[in-house]
């Protein structure tokens, strides 16, 4: 049971490391558009608002997304899902498929990591037509039962633009394991999935 509860403590862990990163460079993304609206706003010339490229609006809405993930907003979170979204877990088991389901393994897995920050780099993303695909690398930062738990790792998310939204209908967090040989062990949890 104890081994079970650490998969799925490390499974969450994983999961919210991604979304925290996302909240960080969205804060960031939300602020500098906030002080572009103030210079645009004092400027004595009309321009049509010009909408940002999928590639960044992307981008922030990871950001967003990793945010609510961060601090429990589950109804914000699913604002950027699909329902029928998959999401391949960190352990090897079947992906959990549909929104729904994925919320009832992150609240189960929520409880265990207090205090995460999650911290995003390296993100790429690649758009076709209404298909998008966007990798980041990400070190999640919290406690596990008191003690300090960190872990790294990558994430890959597909996008599906939907009536001018881009929704996330896959996503696969991977936790990058240390070298077992060089390390201490790590006390077994299972990354939150995000």
């Amino acid at each position: 049971m104890k081994q079970k509860l650490g998969k799925l403590a490390r499974g969450f862990f994983i999961s919210f490391i991604a979304i925290s990163i996302a909240w960080a460079a969205s804060s960031k993304a939300i602020r500098a558009q906030k002080n572009k609206k103030s210079d645009d706003a004092n400027s004595s010339q009309p321009f049509p608002a010009v909408t940002a490229p999928d590639t960044q609006q992307i981008d922030h809405d990871i950001g967003e997304m990793l945010g609510a993930f961060q601090v429990g907003n589950v109804e914000a979170m699913h604002k950027y899902y699909s329902d029928n979204a998959t999401f391949v877990r960190g352990t090897f088991e079947p992906p959990v498929v549909g929104w729904a389901s994925y919320v009832k393994l992150y609240e189960q897995q929520k409880a265990a990591f207090p205090g995460m920050q999650l911290v995003r780099r390296n993100t790429m993303i690649f758009v076709h037509q209404d298909v998008s695909w966007a990798s980041y690398q990400w070190q999640f930062i919290s406690s596990l039962n008191g003690k300090p738990f960190n872990a790294e790792g990558q994430t890959t998310l597909v996008l599906n633009k939907v009536g001018g939204n881009w929704l996330i209908v896959h996503n696969h967090t991977s936790e990058i394991c240390p070298d077992t040989a060089a390390a201490p062990a790590k006390p077994a949890a299972q990354a939150p999935l995000h």
